[in-house]
């Protein structure tokens, strides 16, 4: 049993609430949306259906990889730990700079910002069509407030505590687990119609994609679907993100050397489960044409619809507001710590590296509160989540590099968790995430271009500000 130490984290987090936490803050509001854009980009069942397997395939490959590091450095931190550990100070600043610029901030603005969308269709003036200040090109909405309003709310429980966001984060995820699991079986028991289920698995693989301007569809191969698929995984693998920050929070863990590496397993393979049966269950109630063209991507409002009449509407969009709500929380907790751990690395500011009287890291809270809610400001959300991807693809793949160089680098160290399938399965991830990186760099260069660009502006800030050694 691990003793805490005054100024330490309270280890107050089970198995179940490291679970928890994996599967709340990787459940937002993409498994609502996403499903639109991959139909449009690849045109039929059969590859909506892989690409939301392959997603969650290659999610679970790297979690189960990362269970080796988290074993190895059960502290705070998690992956700014194990990239300093496996290459050194810089390479683990990079990352850290660019979490807090985009990749974490810019996730939580983006969730902040969609639980908002969501809670205007059970109250209207919520919208961002509701315009509240206008100055020169800046306009102020009320979606904008509302995120921000949640933004800060859950900082502050988080400020009160671990055990507070800890019960909050459990029982939200727990609520989420079940309806969505409620929706994928009313679907298929109250809506599934099997003209429609042969009718979108009549074509399983012949690829083809949406034109919006014709709104026909036009036959895809060689290149362009290559382009197709790759476009169509940023989402579904955006939707399969945060997955690490049960990482980041590794000093709160309880045995931390097991828990750790199995929440990462048991959180990705609940997700891949649900991710797979509701992309099924809109497959059973919703034709293929009419998931591609569903107003604003909101395929699940759509198939809850079919499913449940006018009221399908207000259910989803109570799910959402449940499930991003709950993802949030689960973001906000977890990213406070990276900075945390920076700091005492004397890599960020100062007094960031202090935990309050309720053993949480206040100061490294508040400041990513700040920055997340001025994100909420730009209206630039849906650029930051198109260069976000490509940055976490970078990192991920750097970090599973990293358990080939550590087993060199120190084959005397404990590894109560080995990587599983090792080396081959963490090989093939490496492939697959270069493979869309590349592809994305080549199509969306003006968005992942600039993903790049902000994480190396981060190497003159290093020099600029590390402590002299």
């Amino acid at each position: 049993m691990e003793e805490n130490r005054p100024g330490d984290f309270k280890r107050e987090l089970g198995l179940l609430d490291g679970t928890m936490l994996v599967v709340g803050s990787m459940i937002g509001s993409g498994i609502f949306i996403v499903s639109a854009d991959i139909a449009r980009q690849v045109g039929s069942a059969g590859w909506l259906t892989l690409i939301w397997l392959i997603s969650g395939i290659i999610t679970m490959i790297a979690a189960v990889s990362y269970g080796e590091l988290s074993a190895m450095f059960p502290n705070a931190g998690g992956q700014y730990v194990y990239l300093k550990e496996a290459y050194n100070k810089l390479i683990a600043f990079l990352y850290g700079w660019s979490f807090f610029a985009v990749i974490q901030t810019g996730t939580i603005a983006a969730v902040g910002v969609g639980f908002s969308k969501f809670a205007a269709y059970l109250i209207p003036s919520l919208s961002d069509e509701n315009i509240l200040y206008e100055l020169g090109t800046f306009k102020l909405n009320a979606a904008q407030i509302v995120s921000i309003i949640t933004i800060v709310l859950l900082t502050y429980i988080n400020s009160r505590g671990v055990k507070n966001s800890k019960i909050l984060q459990t029982v939200l995820t727990i609520i989420k687990i079940v309806s969505l699991f409620g929706l994928i079986i009313f679907g298929f028991l109250l809506a599934a119609k099997a003209e429609i289920w042969n009718a979108n698995w009549s074509d399983t693989w012949n690829t083809r994609s949406f034109n919006t301007d014709t709104s026909s569809w036009l036959p895809i191969g060689g290149t362009a679907l290559l382009t197709g698929i790759s476009a169509a995984m940023v989402g579904s693998l955006f939707s399969s993100d945060a997955w690490v920050g049960v990482t980041f929070i590794a000093g709160e863990i309880k045995n931390p050397k097991r828990n750790v590496g199995l929440s990462l397993f048991l959180g990705t393979f609940i997700v891949t489960i649900i991710y797979v049966l509701t992309n099924l269950m809109y497959l059973a109630v919703i034709p293929l044409d009419e998931i591609a063209t569903a107003k604003s991507d909101r395929v699940a409002v759509v198939a809850s619809q079919y499913t449940f009449g006018d009221i399908g509407t207000i259910i989803i969009a109570v799910m959402i507001m449940i499930s991003t709500f709950a993802c949030n929380n689960g973001l906000i907790m977890a990213g406070a710590r990276v900075y945390y751990t920076m700091a005492k690395d004397g890599l960020f500011l100062k007094k960031a590296a202090n935990l309050n009287s309720a053993s949480v890291p206040e100061w490294a809270l508040w400041v990513q509160c700040i920055w997340a809610s001025l994100l909420c400001l730009t209206g630039k959300y849906g650029d930051l989540l198109d260069f976000v991807m490509i940055i976490v693809l970078i990192f991920y793949i750097l970090t599973i590099c990293g358990i080939f160089i550590l087993r060199k680098k120190m084959p005397e160290i404990e590894r109560p968790y080995k990587a599983f399938g090792y080396p081959i399965l963490p090989l093939i991830y490496i492939i697959i995430a270069s493979a869309i990186c590349v592809s994305l760099l080549i199509t969306k260069f003006s968005t992942c271009g600039w993903g790049v660009l902000i994480m190396l502006t981060g190497i003159p800030i290093y020099y600029a500000t590390k402590p002299q050694e």
